[in-house]
């Protein structure tokens, strides 16, 4: 479950950029798309629901733990568990496989190592036959599927995705919505994505407008 409460956030830049988003009450294994134009805080609202950044104001909580109340340690703790992140921006360490990124993530996450999670995992992403490839080796539609691979891989309360769909052409944004949803039924998670792809609209019945 994912609440927030009044919550607000500045950076401290020339223009004092200040934002203030709306309340989220969301149950267990459902779902939410937060749509909304360049520059009104998406990305933001993601960095303070991963506890990336701390609110000025408000609070946040997932599963009844509130993130404010959480050392830095105990925050990255909980980070690494509970929550699986998907960036616009695929973040990997390129000179290994796609197999041993994934065993990584495994283990940053606490997880012992579950071959037949990366197997299933794998096979459903359909990057089968890929897994002993580089991942320098992959086309950029093989290094997302990968990265929603190393998001979900220890089965996180919460999948929060960047712009998942926003270089995609029709039939592979479609492709990796039912992806995501797919995996988030799969891991019993709720799943947040925000972008401002409009195309996303449709497979959610609960958004947020910013």
């Amino acid at each position: 479950m994912i609440r927030t409460d009044s919550l607000q956030f500045t950076y401290r830049d020339t223009e004092n950029h200040n934002f203030r988003f709306p309340d989220i009450n969301l149950p267990s294994k459902e779902d939410i798309l937060i749509l909304g134009p360049s520059g009104v805080g998406k990305t933001t609202l993601l960095h303070l629901l991963a506890g990336l950044l701390p609110p000025k104001e408000g609070s946040i909580s997932i599963s009844n733990t509130y993130l404010n109340k959480l050392t830095r340690k105990q925050l990255d703790d909980f980070r690494g568990r509970h929550i699986g992140l998907i960036f616009q921006r695929t973040c990997f360490i390129k000179s290994l496989t796609l197999l041993e990124n994934l065993t990584i993530r495994e283990r940053l996450s606490g997880k012992k190592n579950d071959r037949y999670r990366k197997e299933e995992l794998i096979i459903h992403l359909g990057l089968s036959d890929l897994q002993d490839k580089r991942v320098y080796q992959l086309s950029e539609g093989q290094q997302q599927r990968l990265s929603i691979a190393l998001g979900v891989i220890h089965k996180p309360k919460v999948i929060l995705a960047d712009e998942p769909t926003s270089n995609l052409d029709d039939t592979n944004c479609e492709k990796v919505i039912s992806l995501l949803k797919k995996e988030a039924q799969i891991c019993k998670s709720n799943l947040v994505i925000i972008t401002h792809d409009q195309r996303v609209k449709s497979h959610f019945d609960n958004h947020i407008i910013l």
